[in-house]
């Protein structure tokens, strides 16, 4: 849990005033949100903060959703999110509660945001929070054009986040035509100066004559759980995303959703966990509360469900079918195959963050989204949770000591097809077991592994933890240039029932959940306010300007 929160009386007065505008006692000023992951932890601080009762229930034993440590020989591992970006998102929901993000999760940043290598022991590239830095790196990586080419497209990926930050990220799920309007003369000419009907593959190989910068940058797609040859060029702006910043939780990522919990507590949200909802009650057309697995009815007449947005499709599991889009099974984002472990490493010196490329790298994503199987030549991701940068630099562990890992590779969202221990499936892990630690020797990099001390998760897991997903962790993949429009929203058909988290609007990751929440508390809002007139809602933004880190990219 996190340090003590001081909250500010305002907070309080601002809470009773709103109370008391609504009725407190009626079923109207009550909320409950299913799901206590970052998105449903988000969405009851901005409720509780506005004056509503609010109830988050968490079937599992802990907050924090997908970012709830695994532990492996008494040590937590962070086997989910490692690190989050857009820390403004954080600053703000503390402060909108009176409290102060800074005190309440300890954290720092990265300079070295990820080391990637290559096979056959190839040079690596270290890519740097500094700008300078960063362009000094890529000049020594792949000579002064390309680093030339690196500052032009940072550039262009810092003019990108500033046109789509308000209409996109901090709006309500756009329309074609309320995107349009929003982006204005300039934000339309960025846009389609980027192409944005065009790959991120195909629009990456305009900007960089190097193919290994070609394939580091498509990586941004996966973060959406995508192909960069489906997903659409706009990702690019995730390169302004972390240039901006990228934070390390002290005490492990379990630590930010403990103090997004304190803080909720702390405005008087109740937090059940261990606590199943079985179905959302239906009445009168709307929903009005939830049953638990153990019969138990809670009455709300605003219901918010923190989970993936597909397990509203299962009518005998929550009976709310028809609220929001089936998602067909070939539009299922990425999932994962993940060895969380306890390990000495030896040979390459590991970054907090690692990426290790193989030779095909399209045939990855051919195996996952064209195949339905795992890759044969794998991207490899290392989180040396021990680290912050390098070994040197940041004191990492001895030579020679156990560190806490987390070893992941890409994989389909086929979790709901067979089983793991069918013999087919068991072929497969195997065969991409091997292929991923043989590139990891074939990159350097040598693991003392042992059975006892480490766990495997795979997509199979994953859908017995989700259901309804196969195992996928994004939500729908962001594939076509209009998957943006086929999120779901905040809102769904369904009167009183609303949306959040990473299969929602705007998106997955650890910030993106964190904005759905403030979006379906403000589209909650936004309906028990009879004084409000607005279709959309948009909150409070970041980045307006160019970061410190990019103010001479033009």
């Amino acid at each position: 849990m996190a340090d003590a929160l001081v909250l500010s009386p305002t907070t309080f007065d601002a809470a009773r005033r709103r109370s008391a505008s609504i009725g407190l006692g009626s079923t109207r000023d009550r909320a409950i949100i299913v799901g206590a992951g970052m998105g449903g932890l988000s969405c009851a601080i901005s409720l509780a903060s506005r004056g509503l009762q609010v109830t988050v229930v968490e079937s599992g034993p802990v907050t924090g959703g997908k970012m709830t440590p695994v532990m492996v020989d008494g040590h937590a591992i962070d086997s989910g999110p490692t690190v989050f970006t857009m820390r403004w998102v954080f600053d703000q929901l503390f402060a909108q509660a009176g409290a102060s993000f800074e005190t309440a999760v300890p954290c720092r940043a990265l300079s070295v945001l990820a080391r990637h290598a290559w096979r056959d022991h190839g040079p690596t590239l270290d890519l740097l929070a500094d700008r300078r830095h960063a362009l000094d790196a890529v000049a020594h990586f792949s000579g002064p054009e390309e680093a030339r080419r690196f500052a032009a497209f940072c550039s262009e990926a810092a003019r990108l986040y500033r046109h789509l930050e308000g209409p996109y990220i901090r709006s309500e799920r756009p329309t074609m035509g309320s995107l349009v309007r929003d982006l204005g003369p300039g934000g339309l000419v960025s846009l389609m100066g980027l192409g944005p009907f065009s790959s991120l593959w195909r629009t990456l190989g305009r900007r960089f004559t190097d193919p290994r910068l070609r394939q580091l940058f498509a990586r941004y797609a996966t973060y959406c759980g995508s192909s960069p040859w489906q997903a659409p060029a706009t990702l690019m702006l995730i390169a302004q995303v972390e240039l901006d910043g990228v934070w390390s939780v002290e005490g492990g990522m379990g630590r930010l959703a403990g103090a997004m919990t304190d803080l909720a507590q702390a405005l008087g949200v109740e937090v059940l966990t261990s606590t199943a909802v079985g179905q959302i009650l239906v009445e009168g057309g709307r929903a009005a509360g939830v049953q638990l697995t153990d019969g138990q009815v809670m009455r709300a007449d605003t219901v918010v469900f923190n989970g993936d947005v597909q397990a509203l499709t299962r009518g005998s599991v929550l009976g709310v079918e028809r609220a929001v889009d089936r998602v067909p099974a070939h539009h299922r984002s990425l999932s994962a195959l993940t060895w969380s472990m306890v390990a000495p490493t030896s040979g390459f010196d590991l970054a907090r963050h690692n990426v290790f490329f193989d030779r095909d790298y399209q045939s990855e994503f051919g195996d996952i989204f064209g195949q339905g199987r795992l890759p044969r030549h794998p991207t490899v991701y290392v989180c040396a949770q021990d680290r912050l940068n390098g070994v040197a630099d940041e004191g990492g562990p001895a030579v020679g000591q156990p560190e806490r890992m987390l070893v992941l590779v890409n994989a389909p969202a086929i979790g709901d097809r067979g089983k793991e221990q069918d013999p087919h499936a068991v072929r497969e892990i195997d065969t991409c077991e091997t292929a991923t630690y043989g590139l990891l020797q074939a990159c350097g990099l040598n693991m003392e592994r042992t059975p006892s001390r480490e766990r495997r998760t795979s997509p199979w897991a994953f859908e017995a933890r989700f259901p309804a997903t196969g195992g996928s962790l994004y939500g729908p993949a962001t594939h076509g240039w209009t998957s943006s429009f086929r999120r779901a929203s905040s809102a769904t058909r369904l009167p009183g029932l609303f949306l959040a988290g990473g299969s929602a609007h705007p998106g997955p990751g650890v910030p993106m959940a964190t904005l759905s929440g403030r979006l379906a508390a403000e589209t909650v809002m936004a309906r028990l306010d009879s004084t409000s007139r607005s279709a959309r809602v948009v909150i409070a933004g970041g980045i307006s300007m160019p970061s410190a880190t990019m103010d001479s990219t033009g």
